[in-house]
């Protein structure tokens, strides 16, 4: 982290966004950077150079203007494991045009019934027209097909 923050301050960056955590033994992140123009391609050259050294692996988007409007909500799926319970949320999700602000999801021991317990939480962010409640009845027939518990954490979060 200390040679990314390096390389951005180098030129003239802003550090604006990051949600960084330690996954399977790796340290994984992602990064919203906003660099002047006239710096756009040294900044970039410095990145791979950081790539090429294994501190680092890049994917990136130049250039993208995040539009972060709409009505807002966070929601917990929890349930036992089993393989596509991730997809068919993101599936519906999608289709319904919601975008995903911050998706975290864990398996656990299930002390009592045994085998592994899934939990996801998400925050969504819902297109013009989509109202909470749709949605929510929407998650909460597909929960019921996966045999799933969903819960509304929270309404209109700020980001």
């Amino acid at each position: 982290m200390e040679a990314l923050s390096a390389v951005i301050a180098e030129h003239g960056g802003n550090w604006e966004q990051s949600h960084m955590t330690q996954l399977a033994g790796k340290f994984a992140g992602v990064v919203l950077v906003v660099v002047p123009d006239q710096q756009s391609e040294r900044f970039t050259s410095a990145l791979h150079s950081l790539e090429h050294t294994g501190l680092l692996h890049l994917s990136f988007e130049e250039g993208r203007e995040v539009e972060m409007t709409g009505p807002t909500i966070e929601i917990r799926v929890m349930g036992t494991d089993q393989p596509g319970i991730v997809h068919e949320l993101s599936q519906l999700l999608a289709n319904r045009k919601v975008s995903i602000d911050d998706l975290e999801t864990t398996t656990s021991p299930a002390p009592m019934a045994g085998g592994q317990l899934f939990e996801a939480v998400a925050k969504l962010r819902l297109p013009a027209g989509l109202s909470d409640d749709a949605l929510v009845d929407e998650i909460g027939a597909l929960a019921s097909d996966l045999m799933v518990d969903v819960e509304v954490i929270h309404e209109g979060f700020q980001t």
